[in-house]
C-alpha cells in the first residue's frame, strides 16, 4: 500500500513537530526539509527522528531542484553526515530515508546511510518539464539493490500525464516513487497506488507559515479523508471530471462526499485535459469507470462514444460517459438538471408557452435548448457568434441573434426567463457580462448556469434591477444525481445528497 508522506517546511524543528502532531493520524512518513530550516536549526537535525516517532526522510533540496539550499555541495554533504551521526541501534533514532539526487556521488555518505539502516532515495526532479524516457530514467537511478528511485516531473499537458502512467506500466513491480507536479499531476499523487508508487507527498498548506513543498501537493486531510487514499486498490472504481482549464468544479466534492457516506469503493478526481483524445487514452490506462465532461468537450466527446442515448443525436452534446464492455456510453444529465432546478425555482411544472432567451451556443446551451424544445417553450438564442446561434436555433425553429443592440431588441419579446449558458463570469473571467447592452426591467427570471462565483456580474446586475435570480448550484446537484445513477447503477437518495456541504 502506498504511503502518505508529509513534507515539513517549517523554519524550526519545534514548529515542524507541531505540524506533524496535527496531521499524525493521516500520515505514514514525514520529510524534514532541512534546506528550509533556519541556519542554527540545521545543526540539531539528528534529534528529529526520535522526536517525530515515525519514519522520517532527510532531505536537503538544492535550489536547482526546487529547494532553497545554495551553500555548496560540501556544506550539504556535511549536513547529511550530521543527520546520520547517531550510532544507536534503535531505528527510531535514525532517519529512515535519505534523499540524494542522482548527481550526488559520495560513497562514504552512502555507506554510512546503510550502516545506520537508512534507505537511500535516489531522486531526479525536473521542475520545468518532462523526460523523453521516463522508464529508463527510473531504472538508471538504482545503483544498489536497496535504493529507492524517485522521479518527479512537471507535466505540461494531459499527454505528459499519459506518459507518466505508461512509464509506470513499463516499470510495474519495481519499487519506485513516481509523480507529476502541478495541476496536471494531481491525479498521479492521488493514484499513487495505481502507479505502483511507493509513496505520495503532501504539505500542510493550511498552516499560516507553510507552503506546498512542491507544486500541486494536497494537504494530508484532503489526501486521506476527502480522496480516501488508503482505500484505493485495483478494485476501486475511479471516476473523474475533465475539461479545460477545469479551474472550477464542485463535482469532486459531491461525489467523494456521497461515496464516503455510502462507504462505496470509489473515488472521483479532477483531471484537467488540454487534449480530449489523450485524455481518453489515459482513461483506458487508469481504468476510469465514468467521466463527467465539461467545457469545452461536451460536443467533441461524442466522437469517442461507441453507444449513445437516443436524445444525444438531437442534443449534439454529452456531459456524462460510462464505460461498458464494448466502449463508452454517452448520456446527457444537464437536460433534466436544468429543467428540474429552474422549474422548482419558478414553482411551475413546465416551460410550455414561456418566452425564454438563452445566451450561448456551446454544449451547455445545447442541453438547455433541447429541453426547452421538448417542453414547447418559445425561445430566442443569442450568441457572440451569430452564425452559431443561427445554426443551433435552426434545429428547433427558434429565433436567433447576436449579443448586440439588435439582439437586445429581440429580447423584448423573449424575456420572461433569461438563461446564461456560457463561461462568461466564471472564476478567472469574473468581469465579463455577456449581456451588457440589455437593461433589465426587474420582472425577468434570470438563471446563470455558473455556480462559482455564486453571483456573477451578470446575475448581480439582474438582482440589482429587481429580478429573481438563480445560479447553477442546484442544477449541478440535480444533474449529479442522474450521473450517479449512470455511474453506480442505482438511485442517489435526496437525504444523502442533502448532506453535501460546500
Amino acid at each position: 500500500m502506498a504511503k502518505i508522506c508529509l513534507c515539513l517546511t517549517g523554519k524550526t524543528l519545534a514548529r515542524n513537530l507541531e505540524v506533524l502532531e496535527k496531521y499524525r493520524k493521516y500520515i505514514d512518513v514525514a520529510e524534514l526539509r532541512v534546506d528550509l530550516l533556519d541556519p542554527d536549526e540545521r545543526f540539531l537535525i539528528r534529534r528529529f527522528p526520535e522526536m517525530a516517532g515515525i519514519p522520517v526522510i532527510l532531505t536537503i533540496r538544492r535550489d536547482v531542484d526546487g529547494g532553497v539550499f545554495n551553500s555548496g555541495e560540501g556544506s550539504r554533504v556535511h549536513l547529511f553526515s550530521r543527520g546520520l551521526a547517531f550510532a544507536e541501534a534503535d531505528r527510531r533514532k535514525n532517519f529512515a530515508y535519505m534523499d540524494l539526487e542522482e548527481d550526488l556521488n559520495v560513497p562514504s555518505l552512502e555507506e554510512a546511510a546503510r550502516t545506520f539502516s537508512t534507505r537511500i532515495i535516489r531522486s531526479f526532479h525536473n521542475i520545468r518539464g518532462m523526460e523523453s524516457d521516463i522508464a529508463g530514467k527510473i531504472k538508471s537511478l538504482v545503483r544498489a539493490g536497496d535504493e529507492l528511485p524517485k522521479v518527479a516531473l512537471a507535466p505540461q499537458s494531459i499527454g505528459d500525464v499519459l506518459s507518466i502512467f505508461q512509464a509506470a506500466g513499463e516499470t510495474a513491480g519495481m519499487d519506485k516513487i513516481l509523480l507529476g507536479m502541478g495541476p496536471f499531476g494531481l491525479c498521479t499523487r492521488i493514484l499513487a497506488e495505481r502507479l505502483g508508487s511507493y509513496m505520495t507527498y503532501t504539505s500542510a498548506a493550511g498552516e499560516w507559515d507553510s507552503l506546498p513543498a512542491a507544486p500541486g501537493q494536497l494537504d494530508p486531510v484532503q489526501m486521506a479523508e476527502f480522496y480516501r487514499f488508503r482505500t484505493i486498490t485495483d478494485a476501486t472504481k475511479i471516476f473523474a471530471v475533465t475539461g479545460y482549464p477545469l479551474k472550477v468544479s464542485d463535482s469532486p466534492k459531491i461525489f467523494n462526499t456521497v461515496f464516503a457516506l455510502e462507504n462505496a469503493d470509489a473515488v472521483y478526481l479532477p483531471i484537467p485535459s488540454d487534449n480530449l483524445a489523450a485524455f481518453m487514452s489515459l482513461a483506458d490506462i487508469i481504468g476510469l469507470s465514468g467521466v463527467s465532461v465539461t467545457v469545452p468537450y461536451k460536443e467533441e466527446v461524442l466522437h469517442h462514444c461507441a453507444h449513445k442515448a437516443a436524445e444525444l443525436e438531437d442534443i449534439g452534446a454529452c456531459n456524462t460517459i460510462v464505460r461498458f464492455l464494448h466502449g463508452w456510453l454517452g448520456v446527457n444529465t444537464d437536460t433534466k438538471g436544468f429543467s428540474e432546478s429552474l422549474l422548482a425555482f419558478i414553482k411551475e411544472r413546465s416551460f410550455k408557452g414561456k418566452k425564454i432567451t438563452v445566451i450561448g451556443a456551446g454544449g451547455a446551451a445545447r442541453a438547455v435548448l433541447w429541453e426547452l424544445h421538448r417542453q414547447k417553450a418559445r425561445v430566442l438564442v443569442l450568441n457572440r457568434n451569430p452564425s452559431r446561434a443561427r445554426d443551433l436555433a435552426a434545429l428547433y425553429r427558434f429565433k436567433w441573434g447576436g449579443l448586440d443592440s439588435q439582439g437586445s431588441e429581440l429580447m423584448e419579446k423573449y424575456s420572461q426567463i433569461i438563461v446564461q449558458a456560457t463561461s462568461a463570469g466564471m472564476e478567472g473571467h469574473e468581469t465579463r457580462d455577456p449581456l451588457e447592452l440589455y437593461k433589465f426591467r426587474g420582472n425577468e427570471v434570470v438563471m446563470d448556469l455558473i455556480y462559482r462565483p455564486e453571483m456573477t456580474q451578470f446575475l448581480s446586475r439582474a438582482a440589482a434591477a429587481g429580478c429573481r435570480v438563480i445560479n447553477g448550484r442546484n442544477m449541478l446537484l440535480r444533474q449529479a444525481q442522474y450521473q450517479y445513477k449512470e455511474f453506480m447503477g442505482k438511485e442517489l437518495p435526496d437525504q444523502i445528497l442533502d448532506r453535501v456541504v460546500f
